[in-house]
């Protein structure tokens, strides 16, 4: 499926390819408030749903991939094609994509322990491409390798993991060390979404 073509003000990260991975009850606002936002600059996003974690209640394996307070993908509201594409994690290249975004919630959880979304997401960072995670996120950073000698953030009860991991913990709304940006909660997305923009523009 293609993008269809935009125009208007919103044209920043033309040309960019983002991507936005999540297991069942992913934060909802963590998924949608950084796929409005970047798409409002004129990136491309692709949302890649992992079948793994909690089943959405009541459970059945048939459902869609869904995130805590209901939102499902794909995301019924959003005409699929418009603002955004849906993927399986095998039809996605790191050469493909410049910025790969990790929503909190529990969905880190089930996607810190596959191995073949550690393996993508350090495939990622090797690139030079941007890892965002936020929340629990960065939880899947650590499982990944990444986080050792960074300086990151994440939700507060992440702190510990971090620090045993080797990360140096900083209580900031967001915070970028390289090509890993990290941010605490919902509260910083604001933040945690300037510095994805401010990193993809660095990007020729």
């Amino acid at each position: 499926m293609r993008f269809v073509k935009r125009t208007g003000p919103g044209t920043r990260l033309k040309g960019k390819v983002v991507a936005i991975i999540a297991a069942n009850e992913f934060e909802d606002i963590e998924l949608l408030y950084p796929f409005v936002r970047l798409s409002e600059e004129g990136a491309e996003v692709i949302i890649i749903p992992v079948k793994k974690g909690l089943h959405p209640r009541p459970a059945d394996p048939s459902k869609p991939v869904t995130g805590r307070y209901g939102t499902p993908i794909p995301l019924e509201v959003f005409g699929l094609g418009e603002r955004y594409v849906v993927k399986e994690l095998a039809e996605v290249s790191p050469d493909d994509i410049d910025a790969l975004i990790i929503p909190g919630g529990f969905s880190p959880d089930a996607l810190r322990i596959d191995e073949s979304v550690l393996d993508f997401v350090k495939r990622v960072y090797e690139k030079g491409k941007i890892v965002a995670a936020i929340c629990h996120g960065p939880q899947v950073l650590i499982s990944a390798g990444l986080v050792k000698g960074k300086r990151v953030t994440a939700y507060r009860a992440v702190k510990d993991d971090l620090i045993n991991a080797g990360a140096t913990y900083v209580d900031e709304p967001a915070v970028r060390d390289g090509n890993i940006i990290t941010a605490r909660v919902p509260d910083d997305l604001p933040e945690f979404c300037q510095l994805i923009i401010q990193a993809l523009l660095e990007k020729p």
